[in-house]
């Protein structure tokens, strides 16, 4: 027997979590949201002064439906209390903390007990699995260590599944290649535009990503289409699958998406409550279906019970396929503090994506630049040309471009077509809009 057919044949089970039914799973809620509302409002302040400022106690929750009597949580509530003021247990018991960059602001805390961390890192083992990832293959990490959730996040969940973990963070492209050729991991974890990033660098080098030891990649930490799915899957020989998280709520492992249906991430709500609310009157509650900002609540974090907290992520909520009694969400189609409103048109910056893939020519490397000349808001889209594509088909992919964007969104947009390579790429987190306005 090969090596490989050795490694699949570990044993990979499912959490009895995994497979409960609809019923079961809502049981639990109830009881475990119960708890999650006591153990905030009695160990931070900041829930209590909010639940009482509005006029509700945890004993106010009879129901799953009575989460809604409840105010948001977002990352205001972080700012002002940072760093530790939404932590719930004492110090002693805080295992690890991380936070945001804090680019626009204070950074938002977070912080996990051991027992935080365990539940992290099987939740993740649960994606990894669902997506196709097996124990005993090599994983290539190339999530960013540190601060940010997603490298040691996905690093712990990784070694739960039972892999073995090459630690490579992010960058370094030119040193990711040699490790993917050398170490010959089954499976990579990054940021969609990251791994499309690689394998830019790849070819560049002469090399053919489709020729790698690669089988699967779970990409996340930004919002990416099907269509840049597509992009990936053909350019690598793989499949990718997307893992949702944010470290608000937890970290990379909140839900994942099974590489058999690849039809949207299972929410793991045995340990989460999802809502989505309307996005324009987050007073509404919208049922399954239909599309608005998702909301989280945590129902077993120790250390930084979350409720309610508005993601400003944009989706909806479907039943369950392979894990039927876990809902998936939908792909997220942008983030509501990313919208552009232009000259009355709301867009984001996947929909662009969206139509640059379905123009020849043009590669998926694009910047949205928002200026005001005049008064008017002007949005111009710089995209690089593909490698192969002519000055001539570049020019005439910038003017199918721009009138796919009119038609499809209903907004004119100068379109800069620009030499391959010329534009700045991602080694993580991808910075999509650029805001001139008020320069």
């Amino acid at each position: 027997m090969s090596q490989t057919s050795n490694r699949d044949a570990l044993p990979n089970p499912l959490d009895p979590e995994e497979t409960m039914s609809r019923d079961e799973i809502e049981a639990i809620q109830l009881e475990r949201l119960k708890e999650t509302l006591h153990h905030a409002y009695t160990n931070v302040p900041h829930y209590k002064e909010k639940y009482d400022a509005a006029g509700v106690h945890p004993e106010d929750l009879k129901e799953l439906g009575d989460l809604a009597l409840f105010p948001f949580t977002d990352k205001e509530d972080l700012r002002k209390t940072y760093p530790f003021g939404m932590f719930a247990v004492p110090q002693h018991e805080v295992s690890r903390i991380h936070a945001s960059s804090g680019t626009t602001g204070k950074p938002t805390v977070v912080g996990y007990t051991q027992q935080d961390l365990a539940d992290w890192a099987k939740l993740g083992a649960r994606c990894l699995r669902l997506s196709g990832v097996k124990p005993g293959w090599k994983v290539h990490n190339a999530y960013g260590y540190g601060l940010f959730t997603g490298g040691l996040g996905a690093h712990a969940a990784a070694e739960h599944l039972g892999a073995t973990v090459i630690p490579m963070s992010g960058g370094q492209t030119d040193k990711q290649i040699s490790l993917i050729q050398d170490f010959a991991p089954d499976a990579i974890l990054c940021t969609p535009t990251y791994l499309l990033t690689i394998g830019d660098a790849m070819q560049r080098k002469g090399l053919d990503p489709r020729s790698t030891s690669l089988k699967v990649a779970v990409l996340g930490a930004e919002p990416w289409t099907e269509e840049m799915r597509h992009e990936l899957e053909e350019m690598f020989n793989i499949d990718a699958c997307d893992i949702y998280g944010l470290s608000e709520v937890m970290g990379p492992g909140v839900a994942g998406e099974s590489n058999e249906r690849k039809d949207g991430s299972h929410i793991w709500e045995d340990h989460f409550r999802p809502e989505i609310i309307d996005a324009f009157d987050s007073s509404k509650v919208l049922g399954d279906g239909e599309h608005g900002e998702l909301v989280f609540t945590s129902l077993t974090k120790q250390a930084l019970p979350i409720i309610r907290y508005r993601t400003h992520d944009l989706t909806r909520l479907m039943p369950g396929s392979v894990r039927p009694g876990h809902r998936r969400m939908g792909r997220i189609t942008g983030r509501s503090d990313d919208m552009i409103i232009l000259r009355g048109v709301n867009l984001f910056p996947s929909q662009i994506e969206e139509l640059i893939l379905k123009v020849p020519g043009l590669s998926p490397h694009f910047q949205l630049i928002l200026s005001r000349p005049d008064r008017m808001d002007q949005l111009a889209v710089k995209v690089e040309r593909r490698m192969d594509a002519t000055a001539e088909q570049a020019e005439h992919a910038g003017k199918e471009l721009a009138k796919l964007i009119k038609i499809h969104i209903g907004s004119s947009c100068a379109i800069d077509v620009v030499e391959p390579e010329s534009l700045e790429r991602s080694m993580g987190k991808l910075k999509r809009i650029y805001d001139l306005r008020n320069q």
